[in-house]
């Protein structure tokens, strides 16, 4: 049995036929007689340079500039505290895809996050995203205004 790993052109071969079962344990328990049978392995989430490569896979003509703006936007999202659910990789490449076929311009994926309901599926997430607009907040950028972690 083999598998391949798109995003990075792994190819992974086995020499016994594995039962895998893949996961998050964020949204809900798992039961004991299922966690005796796991063997658990945490998979870090995607830094920056990691995260270009996994969108070239699924977006490989983006511009670089639209490519900075959408995860300048992302990774500032996912470090908002209000949030019940994070957007997740496979959140972003969709919203991705919803900004190349709406055709917005630059100047709008500057200023604020259009389509934020394709990153953020908890109707409580939108209102905090709602209510930080209402309140005039402001939207990074810049690498540099989200801090020296993500200083490119």
């Amino acid at each position: 049995m083999r598998f391949s790993i798109v995003e990075t052109g792994e190819e992974v071969v086995t020499k016994h036929r594995p039962v895998v079962l893949i996961t998050s344990n964020n949204e809900k328990e798992l039961p004991d007689a299922v966690l005796r049978r796991c063997i658990s392995y945490y998979i870090e989430f995607p830094d920056v340079p990691l995260m270009r490569k996994i969108i070239g896979v699924h977006h490989p003509h983006l511009d670089a500039k639209l490519l900075d703006q959408v995860l300048i936007k992302f990774y500032w999202l996912r470090e908002q505290n209000e949030l019940r659910k994070k957007p997740s990789t496979s959140e972003l490449i969709d919203w991705i895809s919803a900004l190349l076929r709406s055709g917005i311009s630059m100047d709008k994926v500057e200023a604020r996050i259009p389509f934020v309901g394709a990153l953020l599926t908890k109707e409580q997430d939108i209102d905090a995203l709602t209510q930080y607009d209402a309140k005039g907040g402001r939207y990074p950028k810049s690498w540099q205004e989200l801090g020296p972690r993500y200083n490119q």
